[in-house]
């Protein structure tokens, strides 16, 4: 007798779909989403993203994106991307105080994800050890999609979250990969140059140990978010130490400097021959960016005027939304409250803290824990934020990501009220 399933029945998967874990960050947008449906008003300060009514694209962008269409640049891209962006993108970096890449050592992709992907999957064997601070955004998931061990590193408040060549060093001789990210989603701080270059020089040294007997270790450089940054200098491995070339992968992309996230293109520079290894990965799975995009992004870069304007009014707008907040939370800790708040530096986030554990809701129930927290600022403030546990941080962490790309103009007073009402109410 053939035996037949039913749509509920459940199949055993492959070790690694069966270990794939859900993320928190998803799991409070749908809290959010309903409580929006039942009719509460939210500020959901949980997206790293972008809602296009606040931050839309720069004109020309979209502009040229509708040209590229209209002359029906619709086929299939090259497979590294197309040489016209390639070449604008090299220029772009290298004349904005970047390191200077031939095209030949760039690979466009949609958007910084699969790059990132394909790093992981490049640079690494099955069971080779990742190296990642914590917290920071789904280096835990990529290591689980290319059967990488992973080897956390807790940073602390003291050191803005980032970590230092001390937290690292004791790992590295067992690692294929250190995957650092600068400005960091979700704290909105940044690597300075003095600790980024200690931490090249552990890389190089241990490189030099290895002498071609083993795999070189190499780095991963997310820098996502290096044109949002207010006052602060970004500084890059490659332009801190030039020996840092052969062993470096720097991850980059429009998505967050020109809130173009869905426009999906993004790029990686490195040595050429792991670009190309990483050409032949997202050939296979065809996470190319699309022609238009390129095409139309290719032009826009090359419209220097146009970038450099958008991106002083870009980082002016985002700016003030952290600035604001910040002093907020500074305003509401002078009062007694039990907040804290580390001065924004770059990206969209801004870092808080929330030190409510033993104080009593309104209704008389204990905060016991950070998801007790977490619950009450939503329910009671109507503010969604994102804690760091989700990035990979204790469950007991008290500090929580702030992300200002869908906040309106003039919204921050509103928000730091609500939570000011909020926090007086707790006993």
């Amino acid at each position: 007798m053939r035996t037949t399933l039913s749509d509920t029945d459940t199949l055993q998967l492959s070790t690694m779909a069966e270990g794939l874990v859900g993320s928190e960050i998803i799991k409070l947008a749908g809290k959010v989403k309903t409580l929006q449906q039942e009719g509460h008003k939210v500020h959901n300060l949980t997206i790293g993203d972008f809602d296009p009514e606040v931050f839309p694209i720069p004109e020309e962008l979209k502009e040229e994106i509708k040209t590229a269409y209209d002359n029906a640049e619709t086929n299939y891209p090259t497979a590294n991307g197309m040489l016209e962006l390639r070449e604008a993108i090299s220029t772009f970096v290298s004349e904005n105080g970047g390191p200077d890449y031939d095209p030949s050592h760039i690979q466009v992709s949609s958007g910084a994800r699969p790059l990132i992907h394909a790093v992981y999957q490049v640079a690494l064997d099955p069971g080779e050890t990742v190296v990642f601070p914590v917290p920071s955004w789904n280096n835990n998931h990529y290591s689980h999609l290319a059967h990488a061990e992973q080897a956390p590193v807790l940073t602390r408040a003291e050191h803005d979250f980032m970590p230092t060549a001390n937290d690292l060093s004791p790992l590295l001789s067992n690692a294929g990969l250190v995957s650092l990210c600068s400005p960091l989603n979700p704290t909105g701080t940044m690597l300075g140059r003095n600790d980024l270059a200690d931490i090249c020089d552990l890389i190089i040294e241990e490189n030099r140990k290895r002498t071609g007997e083993r795999k070189p270790l190499y780095l991963l450089y997310d820098q996502i978010y290096w044109t949002l940054t207010f006052g602060t200098e970004h500084c890059d491995p490659v332009s801190v130490r030039p020996e840092m070339r052969p062993y470096t992968i720097i991850i980059d992309g429009m998505s967050k400097g020109f809130a173009a996230t869905g426009v999906r293109v993004g790029w990686a520079m490195g040595p050429e021959h792991f670009i190309n290894k990483m050409r032949a990965v997202l050939g296979h799975i065809g996470a190319w960016a699309p022609k238009p995009e390129q095409m139309a992004t290719a032009r826009y870069l090359n419209n220097k005027e146009a970038v450099n304007s958008y991106l002083e009014r870009m980082r002016q707008r985002v700016h003030d939304r952290l600035e604001g907040f910040y002093n907020g939370f500074m305003d509401l800790k002078k009062a007694g409250h039990s907040v804290d708040a580390i001065a924004p530096q770059a990206a969209i986030y801004l870092t808080v803290r929330f030190e409510l554990i033993g104080k009593r809701t309104p209704a008389g129930s204990l905060l016991e824990n950070t998801e007790d927290i977490t619950a009450y600022l939503l329910n009671n403030a109507g503010v969604a934020l994102v804690p760091f546990y989700a990035f990979g941080a204790p469950k007991s962490s008290t500090w929580y990501r702030i992300s200002v790309g869908t906040v309106p103009d003039g919204n921050v007073p509103e928000v730091l009220n609500d939570l000011r009402i909020a926090l007086e109410e707790l006993n």
